[in-house]
Protein backbone atom coordinates (compact mmCIF):
# COMPACT_ATOMS: atom_id res chain seq x y z
CA UNK A 1 0.00 0.00 0.00
CA UNK A 2 1.32 3.37 -1.21
CA UNK A 3 2.03 6.03 1.65
CA UNK A 4 0.23 8.62 1.80
CA UNK A 5 0.59 12.77 1.07
CA UNK A 6 1.22 13.33 4.60
CA UNK A 7 3.12 10.04 5.45
CA UNK A 8 5.50 11.26 2.85
CA UNK A 9 5.52 14.91 3.74
CA UNK A 10 6.54 13.60 7.53
CA UNK A 11 9.16 11.37 5.65
CA UNK A 12 10.57 14.41 3.86
CA UNK A 13 10.98 16.39 6.85
CA UNK A 14 12.34 13.47 9.07
CA UNK A 15 14.96 12.89 6.69
CA UNK A 16 16.54 16.29 6.32
CA UNK A 17 15.43 17.73 9.83
CA UNK A 18 15.77 14.75 11.97
CA UNK A 19 11.88 15.29 12.95
CA UNK A 20 10.62 12.13 13.63
CA UNK A 21 13.69 11.20 16.16
CA UNK A 22 13.36 14.36 18.08
CA UNK A 23 9.79 13.98 18.65
CA UNK A 24 10.03 10.96 19.77
CA UNK A 25 13.01 11.71 22.15
CA UNK A 26 11.55 14.65 23.67
CA UNK A 27 7.48 14.69 23.60
CA UNK A 28 7.80 11.80 25.57
CA UNK A 29 9.87 13.58 27.85
CA UNK A 30 9.33 12.91 31.55
CA UNK A 31 8.09 16.06 33.87
CA UNK A 32 7.60 15.34 37.56
CA UNK A 33 4.35 16.33 39.40
CA UNK A 34 4.77 18.46 42.01
CA UNK A 35 3.06 21.74 42.57
CA UNK A 36 5.78 23.91 43.15
CA UNK A 37 7.15 23.58 39.35
CA UNK A 38 4.22 25.90 39.05
CA UNK A 39 5.72 28.92 39.73
CA UNK A 40 7.46 29.04 36.26
CA UNK A 41 4.80 28.30 34.29
CA UNK A 42 2.86 31.16 35.90
CA UNK A 43 6.20 33.11 35.06
CA UNK A 44 6.07 31.76 30.95
CA UNK A 45 2.09 32.31 30.47
CA UNK A 46 2.61 35.61 32.49
CA UNK A 47 5.02 37.12 29.84
CA UNK A 48 2.90 35.18 26.69
CA UNK A 49 0.27 37.76 28.36
CA UNK A 50 2.54 40.63 28.72
CA UNK A 51 3.63 40.42 24.78
CA UNK A 52 0.20 39.68 23.57
CA UNK A 53 -1.50 42.47 25.60
CA UNK A 54 1.98 44.95 24.82
CA UNK A 55 0.84 44.54 21.37
CA UNK A 56 -2.48 45.63 21.45
CA UNK A 57 -1.27 48.66 23.11
CA UNK A 58 1.17 49.64 21.11
CA UNK A 59 -1.36 50.18 18.60
CA UNK A 60 -2.86 53.22 20.36
CA UNK A 61 -0.31 54.53 22.29
CA UNK A 62 1.72 57.87 21.08
CA UNK A 63 5.42 57.74 22.72
CA UNK A 64 5.87 61.57 22.72
CA UNK A 65 6.32 64.43 24.73
CA UNK A 66 5.05 66.92 22.69
CA UNK A 67 2.17 68.77 24.16
CA UNK A 68 -0.70 68.68 23.40
CA UNK A 69 -4.28 70.07 24.60
CA UNK A 70 -6.55 67.64 25.63
CA UNK A 71 -10.32 67.25 24.07
CA UNK A 72 -11.62 63.52 25.51
CA UNK A 73 -13.71 61.95 27.19
CA UNK A 74 -12.36 62.58 30.05
CA UNK A 75 -13.87 66.03 31.37
CA UNK A 76 -11.90 66.84 34.26
CA UNK A 77 -8.64 66.84 31.85
CA UNK A 78 -10.32 68.80 29.26
CA UNK A 79 -8.21 72.05 27.93
CA UNK A 80 -4.93 70.98 29.95
CA UNK A 81 -1.96 70.67 28.33
CA UNK A 82 -0.52 67.37 28.44
CA UNK A 83 2.15 65.70 26.33
CA UNK A 84 0.96 63.09 23.40
CA UNK A 85 2.16 60.11 26.11
CA UNK A 86 -0.18 60.77 28.94
CA UNK A 87 -3.10 61.85 25.81
CA UNK A 88 -2.67 58.67 23.98
CA UNK A 89 -3.03 57.60 27.63
CA UNK A 90 -5.97 58.98 28.56
CA UNK A 91 -7.38 57.59 24.71
CA UNK A 92 -6.73 54.20 25.70
CA UNK A 93 -8.24 54.16 29.00
CA UNK A 94 -11.90 56.29 28.37
CA UNK A 95 -12.12 55.44 24.34
CA UNK A 96 -10.98 52.75 23.09
CA UNK A 97 -13.17 49.72 22.96
CA UNK A 98 -11.28 47.49 25.90
CA UNK A 99 -8.47 49.43 26.30
CA UNK A 100 -8.73 50.08 30.25
CA UNK A 101 -9.16 46.68 30.50
CA UNK A 102 -6.27 45.51 28.29
CA UNK A 103 -3.94 48.61 30.10
CA UNK A 104 -5.01 47.04 33.77
CA UNK A 105 -4.36 43.16 32.53
CA UNK A 106 -0.79 44.58 31.16
CA UNK A 107 -0.11 45.60 34.37
CA UNK A 108 -1.44 42.85 36.04
CA UNK A 109 0.39 40.40 34.62
CA UNK A 110 3.35 42.51 34.92
CA UNK A 111 3.15 42.42 38.37
CA UNK A 112 2.75 38.85 38.05
CA UNK A 113 5.69 38.15 36.15
CA UNK A 114 7.82 39.15 38.57
CA UNK A 115 6.22 37.75 41.78
CA UNK A 116 6.00 34.78 39.52
CA UNK A 117 9.90 35.51 38.50
CA UNK A 118 10.98 36.31 42.85
CA UNK A 119 9.03 33.52 44.12
CA UNK A 120 10.36 30.68 41.32
CA UNK A 121 14.14 31.97 42.17
CA UNK A 122 13.36 31.48 45.83
CA UNK A 123 11.84 27.74 45.38
CA UNK A 124 15.30 27.22 43.77
CA UNK A 125 16.96 28.38 46.16
CA UNK A 126 15.34 26.65 49.22
CA UNK A 127 15.55 23.32 46.94
CA UNK A 128 18.96 23.76 45.93
CA UNK A 129 18.42 23.08 42.56
CA UNK A 130 20.75 25.85 41.34
CA UNK A 131 23.61 23.41 42.05
CA UNK A 132 25.88 21.64 39.16
CA UNK A 133 25.12 21.38 35.80
CA UNK A 134 22.18 24.34 36.69
CA UNK A 135 24.61 26.96 37.90
CA UNK A 136 24.50 28.67 34.14
CA UNK A 137 20.82 28.11 34.24
CA UNK A 138 20.23 30.02 37.41
CA UNK A 139 22.12 32.73 36.20
CA UNK A 140 19.88 33.16 33.01
CA UNK A 141 16.77 33.21 35.39
CA UNK A 142 18.58 35.76 37.80
CA UNK A 143 19.46 37.75 34.65
CA UNK A 144 15.56 37.41 33.37
CA UNK A 145 14.72 39.04 37.08
CA UNK A 146 16.92 41.89 37.03
CA UNK A 147 15.86 42.93 33.59
CA UNK A 148 12.22 42.16 34.59
CA UNK A 149 12.77 45.09 37.35
CA UNK A 150 14.10 48.00 35.00
CA UNK A 151 11.62 46.44 32.22
CA UNK A 152 8.43 47.34 34.91
CA UNK A 153 10.30 50.61 35.46
CA UNK A 154 10.45 51.17 31.85
CA UNK A 155 6.57 50.48 31.62
CA UNK A 156 5.06 52.46 33.94
CA UNK A 157 6.91 55.68 33.39
CA UNK A 158 5.84 55.82 29.22
CA UNK A 159 1.79 57.39 30.34
CA UNK A 160 4.27 60.35 31.62
CA UNK A 161 1.57 60.63 34.18
CA UNK A 162 2.77 63.12 37.73
CA UNK A 163 3.38 59.57 39.49
CA UNK A 164 5.51 57.78 36.76
CA UNK A 165 7.71 61.29 36.25
CA UNK A 166 7.90 61.67 40.26
CA UNK A 167 9.69 58.05 39.69
CA UNK A 168 11.68 59.53 36.67
CA UNK A 169 13.17 62.32 38.80
CA UNK A 170 13.92 59.98 41.48
CA UNK A 171 16.45 58.49 38.62
CA UNK A 172 17.79 61.25 37.53
CA UNK A 173 19.09 62.32 41.19
CA UNK A 174 20.30 58.90 41.32
CA UNK A 175 21.98 58.87 38.03
CA UNK A 176 23.20 62.49 39.18
CA UNK A 177 24.81 61.06 42.41
CA UNK A 178 27.47 59.20 40.42
CA UNK A 179 30.90 60.81 41.17
CA UNK A 180 32.40 62.32 38.24
CA UNK A 181 30.11 60.95 35.13
CA UNK A 182 26.56 61.22 36.50
CA UNK A 183 25.89 64.62 34.67
CA UNK A 184 26.99 63.42 31.78
CA UNK A 185 24.49 60.18 32.48
CA UNK A 186 22.06 61.87 33.12
CA UNK A 187 22.06 64.66 30.16
CA UNK A 188 22.58 61.33 27.75
CA UNK A 189 19.23 59.19 29.30
CA UNK A 190 16.84 62.44 29.72
CA UNK A 191 18.76 64.43 25.99
CA UNK A 192 18.92 67.49 27.99
CA UNK A 193 17.92 68.83 31.15
CA UNK A 194 15.43 67.04 32.99
CA UNK A 195 12.99 65.90 32.03
CA UNK A 196 13.92 66.66 28.56
CA UNK A 197 11.97 65.86 25.22
CA UNK A 198 13.16 62.42 24.34
CA UNK A 199 13.14 60.24 27.60
CA UNK A 200 9.48 58.50 26.74
CA UNK A 201 10.63 57.91 23.31
CA UNK A 202 13.81 55.93 24.85
CA UNK A 203 11.97 54.15 27.31
CA UNK A 204 9.24 53.17 24.75
CA UNK A 205 11.78 51.39 22.34
CA UNK A 206 13.62 49.75 25.75
CA UNK A 207 10.56 48.53 26.84
CA UNK A 208 9.04 47.15 23.86
CA UNK A 209 12.03 46.25 21.45
CA UNK A 210 15.12 45.64 22.93
CA UNK A 211 14.72 44.29 26.52
CA UNK A 212 11.44 42.09 25.73
CA UNK A 213 13.82 40.62 22.70
CA UNK A 214 16.49 39.94 25.34
CA UNK A 215 14.06 38.73 28.09
CA UNK A 216 12.46 36.37 25.10
CA UNK A 217 15.82 35.25 24.10
CA UNK A 218 16.91 34.14 27.26
CA UNK A 219 13.60 32.37 28.26
CA UNK A 220 14.43 29.89 24.81
CA UNK A 221 17.65 28.98 26.44
CA UNK A 222 16.50 28.86 29.99
CA UNK A 223 13.50 26.25 28.77
CA UNK A 224 15.96 24.61 26.55
CA UNK A 225 18.76 23.96 29.46
CA UNK A 226 15.73 22.64 31.46
CA UNK A 227 15.18 20.35 28.81
CA UNK A 228 18.72 19.59 28.10
CA UNK A 229 19.44 18.78 32.39
CA UNK A 230 16.49 16.97 32.95
CA UNK A 231 13.82 18.47 35.53
CA UNK A 232 14.88 17.96 39.29
CA UNK A 233 12.58 15.78 41.70
CA UNK A 234 11.91 15.72 44.97
CA UNK A 235 13.50 12.52 46.76
CA UNK A 236 11.68 9.88 47.32
CA UNK A 237 10.89 6.09 46.26
CA UNK A 238 12.14 5.11 42.79
CA UNK A 239 13.46 8.49 42.40
CA UNK A 240 17.74 8.68 41.77
CA UNK A 241 19.82 10.92 40.51
CA UNK A 242 19.55 9.44 37.41
CA UNK A 243 15.92 9.22 36.28
CA UNK A 244 13.00 11.22 36.50
CA UNK A 245 9.39 9.52 38.44
CA UNK A 246 6.53 11.61 36.69
CA UNK A 247 4.10 12.32 33.66
CA UNK A 248 5.38 12.05 29.85
CA UNK A 249 5.39 15.75 27.92
CA UNK A 250 2.66 14.16 25.70
CA UNK A 251 -0.40 14.00 26.09
CA UNK A 252 -0.21 14.42 29.89
CA UNK A 253 1.66 17.38 30.60
CA UNK A 254 0.78 19.09 27.49
CA UNK A 255 -2.81 18.94 28.54
CA UNK A 256 -2.25 20.03 32.32
CA UNK A 257 0.17 23.04 30.98
CA UNK A 258 -2.81 24.34 28.29
CA UNK A 259 -5.35 24.42 30.92
CA UNK A 260 -2.98 25.77 33.70
CA UNK A 261 -2.38 28.98 30.53
CA UNK A 262 -5.81 29.39 30.54
CA UNK A 263 -6.27 29.22 34.20
CA UNK A 264 -3.49 31.89 34.97
CA UNK A 265 -5.14 34.02 32.08
CA UNK A 266 -8.25 33.56 33.70
CA UNK A 267 -7.19 34.92 36.49
CA UNK A 268 -5.07 37.92 35.90
CA UNK A 269 -8.10 38.81 33.39
CA UNK A 270 -10.45 38.80 36.93
CA UNK A 271 -7.73 41.20 38.93
CA UNK A 272 -7.55 43.55 35.60
CA UNK A 273 -11.23 43.60 35.37
CA UNK A 274 -12.23 43.85 39.31
CA UNK A 275 -9.03 45.74 40.81
CA UNK A 276 -8.10 49.19 39.21
CA UNK A 277 -4.55 49.48 39.19
CA UNK A 278 -2.39 52.51 38.24
CA UNK A 279 -5.62 54.93 37.51
CA UNK A 280 -3.42 57.91 35.63
CA UNK A 281 -6.15 60.41 35.25
CA UNK A 282 -6.22 60.97 38.87
CA UNK A 283 -2.36 61.62 39.28
CA UNK A 284 -2.98 64.21 35.95
CA UNK A 285 -0.17 65.24 33.43
CA UNK A 286 3.68 65.28 34.74
CA UNK A 287 4.73 68.90 35.16
CA UNK A 288 8.41 69.39 37.39
CA UNK A 289 7.29 71.78 39.49
CA UNK A 290 4.64 69.11 41.01
CA UNK A 291 5.34 65.87 43.23
CA UNK A 292 2.86 63.30 43.57
CA UNK A 293 1.83 62.80 47.03
CA UNK A 294 2.17 59.10 48.98
CA UNK A 295 3.89 58.51 45.32
CA UNK A 296 5.15 54.44 45.69
CA UNK A 297 7.02 52.88 43.18
CA UNK A 298 5.18 48.96 41.81
CA UNK A 299 6.18 46.74 44.98
CA UNK A 300 9.44 44.94 43.19
CA UNK A 301 11.21 48.24 43.17
CA UNK A 302 10.02 49.89 46.72
CA UNK A 303 13.47 48.02 48.18
CA UNK A 304 15.42 50.35 46.14
CA UNK A 305 13.61 53.79 47.14
CA UNK A 306 13.78 51.78 50.87
CA UNK A 307 17.43 52.22 50.84
CA UNK A 308 17.37 56.18 50.01
CA UNK A 309 14.44 57.03 52.62
CA UNK A 310 16.72 55.49 55.37
CA UNK A 311 20.02 56.45 54.32
CA UNK A 312 20.78 59.28 56.18
CA UNK A 313 21.65 62.90 53.72
CA UNK A 314 25.78 62.62 53.95
CA UNK A 315 27.37 64.92 51.50
CA UNK A 316 31.13 64.92 51.35
CA UNK A 317 33.25 67.16 48.98
CA UNK A 318 36.42 66.55 47.18
CA UNK A 319 39.01 68.87 45.05
CA UNK A 320 35.56 71.01 44.61
CA UNK A 321 33.48 67.98 43.83
CA UNK A 322 30.29 67.27 46.03
CA UNK A 323 29.26 63.54 46.31
CA UNK A 324 26.33 63.08 47.60
CA UNK A 325 26.37 59.84 49.49
CA UNK A 326 22.91 59.45 50.73
CA UNK A 327 22.05 58.96 47.28
CA UNK A 328 25.16 57.48 45.43
CA UNK A 329 25.31 54.58 48.57
CA UNK A 330 21.56 53.34 48.17
CA UNK A 331 22.02 52.69 44.18
CA UNK A 332 25.56 50.93 44.78
CA UNK A 333 23.94 48.37 47.34
CA UNK A 334 20.77 48.05 45.43
CA UNK A 335 22.24 45.89 42.60
CA UNK A 336 24.73 44.13 45.17
CA UNK A 337 21.63 42.89 47.51
CA UNK A 338 20.47 41.19 43.87
CA UNK A 339 24.38 40.06 42.80
CA UNK A 340 24.82 38.38 45.69
CA UNK A 341 21.82 36.15 44.94
CA UNK A 342 23.01 35.69 41.51
CA UNK A 343 26.27 34.51 42.36
CA UNK A 344 25.27 32.50 45.79
CA UNK A 345 25.33 29.19 43.55
CA UNK A 346 29.06 29.75 43.03
CA UNK A 347 29.96 30.91 46.45
CA UNK A 348 28.10 27.82 48.05
CA UNK A 349 30.38 25.26 45.58
CA UNK A 350 33.33 27.21 46.71
CA UNK A 351 32.86 27.19 50.10
CA UNK A 352 31.31 23.81 50.85
CA UNK A 353 33.51 22.13 48.05
CA UNK A 354 30.54 20.62 46.51
CA UNK A 355 31.57 19.61 42.81
CA UNK A 356 28.72 16.73 42.30
CA UNK A 357 26.01 16.68 40.01
CA UNK A 358 23.10 16.96 41.77
CA UNK A 359 19.36 15.91 40.38
CA UNK A 360 17.58 15.35 43.63
CA UNK A 361 15.91 18.35 45.60
CA UNK A 362 16.78 19.41 48.68
CA UNK A 363 14.10 19.71 51.92
CA UNK A 364 14.95 23.47 53.27
CA UNK A 365 15.38 21.65 56.92
CA UNK A 366 18.44 19.78 55.66
CA UNK A 367 20.03 22.60 54.66
CA UNK A 368 19.86 25.18 57.64
CA UNK A 369 22.37 27.72 56.56
CA UNK A 370 21.50 28.06 52.97
CA UNK A 371 17.61 28.24 54.06
CA UNK A 372 18.70 30.55 56.80
CA UNK A 373 20.27 33.28 54.40
CA UNK A 374 17.41 32.88 52.06
CA UNK A 375 14.99 34.23 54.86
CA UNK A 376 17.37 36.54 55.87
CA UNK A 377 17.52 37.94 52.62
CA UNK A 378 13.90 38.15 52.28
CA UNK A 379 13.40 39.72 55.65
CA UNK A 380 15.45 42.41 54.61
CA UNK A 381 14.12 43.05 51.43
CA UNK A 382 10.47 43.26 53.13
CA UNK A 383 12.42 45.78 55.95
CA UNK A 384 13.61 48.18 53.05
CA UNK A 385 10.17 47.40 51.18
CA UNK A 386 8.31 49.15 54.18
CA UNK A 387 11.49 52.04 54.37
CA UNK A 388 10.11 52.53 50.71
CA UNK A 389 6.68 53.56 52.54
CA UNK A 390 7.55 55.31 55.82
CA UNK A 391 5.58 58.20 54.93
CA UNK A 392 2.36 55.92 54.25
CA UNK A 393 3.25 54.13 57.59
CA UNK A 394 3.62 57.13 59.31
CA UNK A 395 0.43 58.52 58.01
CA UNK A 396 -1.61 55.56 58.39
CA UNK A 397 -0.46 55.02 61.97
CA UNK A 398 0.03 58.12 63.10
CA UNK A 399 3.63 58.26 64.10
CA UNK A 400 6.52 60.50 63.47
CA UNK A 401 8.05 59.40 60.13
CA UNK A 402 11.56 60.39 61.68
CA UNK A 403 10.25 57.16 64.54
CA UNK A 404 9.57 54.84 61.17
CA UNK A 405 12.60 55.96 59.62
CA UNK A 406 15.18 55.40 62.46
CA UNK A 407 12.93 51.68 63.23
CA UNK A 408 13.70 50.93 59.67
CA UNK A 409 17.41 51.76 59.84
CA UNK A 410 17.98 49.60 62.73
CA UNK A 411 16.09 46.95 61.58
CA UNK A 412 17.89 46.30 58.53
CA UNK A 413 20.44 45.41 60.69
CA UNK A 414 19.24 43.34 63.35
CA UNK A 415 15.85 41.47 61.66
CA UNK A 416 18.55 39.73 59.39
CA UNK A 417 20.81 38.47 61.81
CA UNK A 418 17.75 37.44 64.43
CA UNK A 419 15.81 36.11 61.56
CA UNK A 420 19.08 34.00 59.88
CA UNK A 421 19.75 32.40 63.73
CA UNK A 422 16.15 31.58 64.30
CA UNK A 423 15.68 30.06 61.00
CA UNK A 424 18.52 27.73 61.24
CA UNK A 425 17.38 26.97 64.91
CA UNK A 426 13.80 25.99 63.54
CA UNK A 427 15.86 23.92 60.49
CA UNK A 428 17.98 22.02 62.98
CA UNK A 429 14.79 21.48 65.15
CA UNK A 430 13.18 19.93 62.44
CA UNK A 431 15.86 17.51 61.42
CA UNK A 432 15.82 16.15 65.41
CA UNK A 433 12.14 15.79 64.52
CA UNK A 434 12.51 13.97 61.61
CA UNK A 435 15.39 11.89 63.74
CA UNK A 436 12.94 10.43 66.31
CA UNK A 437 11.04 9.60 63.39
CA UNK A 438 13.27 7.27 61.65
CA UNK A 439 14.50 6.24 65.20
CA UNK A 440 11.06 5.77 67.37
CA UNK A 441 8.05 6.22 65.16
CA UNK A 442 5.12 7.75 64.87
CA UNK A 443 3.12 8.19 67.70
CA UNK A 444 0.08 6.89 68.54
CA UNK A 445 -1.36 8.26 71.46
CA UNK A 446 -1.28 4.85 72.55
CA UNK A 447 -0.74 4.24 76.18
CA UNK A 448 0.68 1.08 77.51
CA UNK A 449 1.82 -0.21 80.82
CA UNK A 450 4.87 -2.91 81.05
CA UNK A 451 5.39 -5.49 83.44
CA UNK A 452 7.46 -3.48 85.59
CA UNK A 453 5.06 -0.61 86.43
CA UNK A 454 6.49 1.92 83.51
CA UNK A 455 4.03 3.70 81.27
CA UNK A 456 4.78 4.14 77.54
CA UNK A 457 3.52 5.45 74.49
CA UNK A 458 3.31 2.98 71.49
CA UNK A 459 4.86 4.52 68.59
CA UNK A 460 3.74 2.75 65.34
CA UNK A 461 6.67 2.14 62.89
CA UNK A 462 6.85 4.63 59.39
CA UNK A 463 6.86 2.80 55.95
CA UNK A 464 9.32 2.30 53.91
CA UNK A 465 8.77 4.91 51.22
CA UNK A 466 8.39 7.43 54.35
CA UNK A 467 11.78 6.33 55.83
CA UNK A 468 13.54 7.04 52.44
CA UNK A 469 11.92 10.05 52.34
CA UNK A 470 13.50 11.53 55.53
CA UNK A 471 16.83 9.95 55.55
CA UNK A 472 17.73 10.27 51.95
CA UNK A 473 20.02 13.52 52.10
CA UNK A 474 23.26 14.12 53.71
CA UNK A 475 23.67 14.38 57.09
CA UNK A 476 24.23 17.82 58.04
CA UNK A 477 27.77 18.89 60.28
CA UNK A 478 25.19 20.26 63.03
CA UNK A 479 24.02 16.57 63.94
CA UNK A 480 26.88 14.37 63.66
CA UNK A 481 28.97 15.97 65.87
CA UNK A 482 32.48 16.46 64.69
CA UNK A 483 32.09 14.10 62.04
CA UNK A 484 32.24 15.13 58.32
CA UNK A 485 28.29 14.89 56.62
CA UNK A 486 27.93 11.71 54.99
CA UNK A 487 25.22 10.36 53.33
CA UNK A 488 22.03 9.14 54.97
CA UNK A 489 20.93 5.58 54.07
CA UNK A 490 17.09 4.62 54.17
CA UNK A 491 16.08 1.66 55.98
CA UNK A 492 16.26 0.63 59.58
CA UNK A 493 18.78 2.90 61.58
CA UNK A 494 19.39 1.73 65.11
CA UNK A 495 19.79 4.22 68.04
CA UNK A 496 22.70 3.40 70.85
CA UNK A 497 20.02 1.30 73.20
CA UNK A 498 20.15 -1.29 70.29
CA UNK A 499 16.41 -0.38 69.25
CA UNK A 500 14.82 0.01 65.82
CA UNK A 501 12.40 2.19 64.45
CA UNK A 502 9.12 2.31 66.07
CA UNK A 503 10.21 0.48 69.46
CA UNK A 504 7.93 1.74 72.52
CA UNK A 505 9.96 3.72 75.05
Amino acid sequence: MSAGRGERLADWFDGRLGTHTLGRKYLRKVFPDHWSFLLGEICLYSFVVLVLTGVYLTLFFHPSMNEVTYQGSYTPLNGVRMSEAYASTLDISFDVRGGLLIRQLHHWAALVFVAGMLTHMMRHFFTGSFRKPREVNWLFGWLLLFLGLFEGLFGYSLPDDLLSGTGLRFVHGALLSVPIVGTYLAMFLFGGEFPGDDIVARFYSLHVLLIPGVMAALIVVHVLLVVYHKHTQFAGPGRTERNVVGAPFMPVYLAKAGGFFFLVFGVLALMAAVATINPVWSYGPYRADQVSTGAQPDWYLGFAEGLVRIMPGWEITLWGHTLVLGVFIPIVVFPLLLLFIGVYPLLEARFTGDRHEHHLLDRPRNRPVRTAIGAAWISLYLVLLAGGGNDIVATRFHLSINTVTWAVRIAMFLVPAVVFVVTRRICLGLQLRDRELVLHGRETGVIKRLPHGEYVEVHEPLDQARLHTLTAHERPGELVGHDRPRRAVAGPVRNGRGRTPGGSG
